[in-house]
């Protein structure tokens, strides 16, 4: 199910950035542009700017820059599909889908869904308060050393006793029974009788990234089974996309500098309790490619706490595989082991905040979790150690990162540098992966010249009568200016516009490149650029063919008459 592009391209146009921006940061006029401090990195003098123009922002200290879904995304920490929300919220427009072959989501009934769940977490919060057994249950929040605040962040509740407390509160129809169905609230047995999936339980509400409440999950007072219990996967749930704990943490902490996850809510919750507020768990399950995603866009530093027992050390090492692809410069992921038999929850009530951080601060980097476990798998049988080595590395799709795990593996194996490991080991670098795929080469060459000032003013191709040469012509990088042609030629558009057709293909970071690029043409030459430079590039095709004709032995008349007009067409251009 994806979002259409035409209403993508409506919502970038109705939402006006500076507009956007200077709600959560203040801009000065600067010329025609706007300027600011950059709220994506530390500096003390303006080197943010905003284009109302180009409807683009563009930091020169970070590199940070993009549309208002960019800024929405990397400002908010959100994914692309809840940037979408967010924006059309603000508009107070209703986000449509498109269905292709696979199962439909119902809006209507994912918004149902949600209020659904709203309410069930305000009965638990309720209940907590004012249920007759409330004393009992807030006997056992206080053993476990919960404070009122820490109850009230985390919106936790209670799931009274009993089969049908949120069927009768919730459920008084059929139709919306059906929904606390859906949502997981309810079990139906085989002979179709309805009850309610947690009782007797303290309950912990799980929101998405925008604060919804989407599942809960439940722990059991006394001794009974299970001893925690999660939602089902449901319509608005799906537990390897979502962190318990992460949107209270961003609610706390605008930018912080690290997060640590661990398998469960009791031990988020204990540890904020302690002050150490930056723990989010996974909800019992692996951590999802999804999920590390979502860590690394949070904080630079990620800390990943385990059992210090093989199946502590085996979900650490799954999870270093789900990490490394994502990884890039400046990320930093670490390991941290508990004694067996002890979780975060246990440990921070034994040895407190101060201790506790220490061991965070000992954890081990993924770089020493790699290359140890690698040794212990292959002892000094460097080939086998080298080989599998190498395996994971090539997974890291930042090539400075992986020259840099490449460097240290060539250290350890004593050998002179990554170059040589590459050699030996016969990989390829990343850039000679490229040189088989069309590229944009040159820094100033007339055709980045051309695409730099398309993508930075779109009208110039506006109306633009069609270049029949350029299709024919040879040259790395051509096919994306005929697309780019092919498409501000039919209406006006923005440059947000523009790059936004262009999200999720391989050509979107280039031309997010050359959409900040300084081509050097004054404004009242950009007109003049753009024609020059498409001159250029019909008189290199006028070139090409006239070279290829003149190789060729036994012309046809056709290709004598043509070659005859090339040659006219070379001398007038002298």
């Amino acid at each position: 199910m994806a979002i259409p592009r035409d209403f993508i391209n409506e919502l970038v146009a109705r939402t006006d950035i500076v507009d956007l921006i200077e709600r959560k940061v203040p801009l000065k006029k600067a010329g025609k542009n706007y300027a600011a401090c950059c709220p994506f990195h530390s500096e003390k003098s303006p080197s943010f700017t905003v284009s109302r123009d180009k409807q683009f922002y563009h930091c020169f200290g970070c590199g940070a820059h993009g549309n208002a879904i960019d800024f929405v995304m990397e400002y908010d920490r959100l994914d692309f599909p809840d940037a979408i929300e967010e924006l059309a919220g603000q508009l107070g427009l209703e986000v449509p889908r498109e269905h292709g072959n696979g199962p439909r989501r119902d809006e209507g009934l994912s918004r149902d869904l949600y209020q659904l769940m709203e309410a069930a977490a305000n009965y638990f919060q309720s209940q907590l308060k004012h249920h007759p057994q409330q004393q009992q249950v807030n006997d056992y929040v206080a053993k476990r050393g919960l404070s009122a605040e820490i109850v009230e962040q985390f919106g936790i509740g209670y799931a009274p006793d009993g089969w049908d407390n949120i069927l009768n509160t919730l459920g008084k129809s059929s139709d919306a029974q059906e929904k606390l169905l859906a949502a997981g609230m309810l079990i139906a047995n085989d002979q179709g009788r309805r009850y309610d999936r947690f009782r007797d339980r303290l309950m912990f509400p799980i929101r998405d990234r925008r604060g919804r409440v989407v599942a809960f999950g439940g722990r059991v007072l006394g001794d009974g089974t299970p001893k925690y219990l999660n939602s089902p996967e449901t319509p608005i749930f799906h537990k390897g996309n979502e962190l318990y704990g992460l949107y209270e943490l961003r609610q706390k902490h605008r930018d912080p500098q690290r997060v640590m996850i661990v398998e469960g809510y009791m031990d988020v919750v204990a540890l904020a309790q302690f002050g150490i507020d930056y723990a989010v768990a996974s909800l019992g399950t692996s951590t999802t490619s999804e999920q590390f995603q979502m860590l690394l866009r949070s904080a630079k530093e990620v800390v990943c706490c385990y059992d210090g027992d093989n199946a502590g050390k085996e979900a650490a090492w799954r999870a270093m595989e789900t990490a490394l692809p994502l990884m890039k410069p400046g990320d930093t992921v670490r390991f941290m082991f508990l004694a067996q038999g002890e979780d975060p929850d246990s440990t921070v009530r034994k040895v407190g905040k101060a201790e506790f951080e220490q061991l965070i601060d000992r954890a081990i980097t993924i770089e020493e979790l790699l290359f140890n476990g690698l040794t212990e798998q292959h002892g000094a049988d460097k080939a086998s150690l080298a080989k599998h080595a190498s395996s994971l590395i090539e997974k890291i799709q930042d090539e400075v990162l992986q020259n840099m795990m490449l460097e240290q593996l060539a250290s350890r194996l004593r050998m002179d540098n990554a170059e040589q490991m590459k050699r030996m080991l016969g990989l390829k670098s990343r850039q000679q992966k490229r040189l088989s795929s069309p590229s944009l080469k040159g820094r100033g060459t007339p055709l980045r010249l051309a695409i730099a000032l398309l993508v930075q003013q779109p009208n110039l191709g506006y109306q633009m009568p069609p270049q029949p040469a350029l299709k024919h012509l040879k040259m790395p990088g051509v096919a994306l200016l005929i697309e780019l042609l092919d498409l501000t030629r039919a209406s006006t558009m923005t440059s947000a516009q523009l790059l936004e057709h262009y999200r999720d293909t391989e050509q979107f970071s280039t031309l997010k490149k050359v959409a900040q690029w300084e081509h050097q043409v004054a404004d009242e030459h950009l007109q003049q650029g753009f024609k020059e430079s498409l001159v250029w590039l019909n008189n290199q095709y006028i070139e090409q063919r006239y070279q290829a004709l003149s190789m060729k032995q036994d012309l046809t008349r056709e290709e004598k008459v043509q070659l005859q007009k090339l040659i006219s067409a070379m001398k007038a251009q002298h």
